[in-house]
């Protein structure tokens, strides 16, 4: 337990202007999806400002935690981090599935949180790459 501890604070001790990155990025990326959810009526969160409670509370963090790591683990790991999230938020019903949606139709309703948990485990490898392109680009490679 002690090494994940100091594994955790060494990965979550990074510059502020990182943590700027990932809230700009991730908080528009949230709106985006949840925006397009709506709009082609997949899914939706109960609340608009569910996007700052998943985007930048709960995946920023976890992002953070699996920086560095290779695609594929970020992905697994991303992977259990989602399905506890999305199995969550559809449980409580926090977020909206709009019924009888082009993924339902697609998977079937039983499959829906597992296609949801499959697609969004991707933001992690994604939004890792896409952040530190972007501040390096803006911060010059900083760290």
């Amino acid at each position: 337990m002690n090494e994940f501890i100091a594994y955790a604070k060494s990965k979550l001790k990074v510059d502020q202007k990182l943590i700027l990155t990932y809230v700009v990025i991730y908080f528009s990326w949230g709106m985006l999806m949840d925006n397009f959810g709506a709009k082609v009526e997949i899914a939706k969160f109960t609340y608009w400002w569910q996007v700052i409670t998943v985007y930048l509370i709960y995946m920023i963090p976890i992002s953070l935690l699996l920086r560095g790591l290779p695609f594929h683990a970020q992905y697994a790991y991303g992977l259990v981090a989602m399905a506890f999230l999305e199995f969550g938020g559809y449980a409580l019903q926090t977020s909206y599935a709009y019924p009888n949606n082009m993924l339902d139709e697609l998977f079937n309703i039983r499959n829906f949180s597992l296609g949801m948990a499959l697609f969004f485990a991707l933001y992690f490898p994604l939004g890792n790459a896409l952040v530190g392109k972007v501040y390096r680009t803006i911060f010059k490679g900083k760290s």
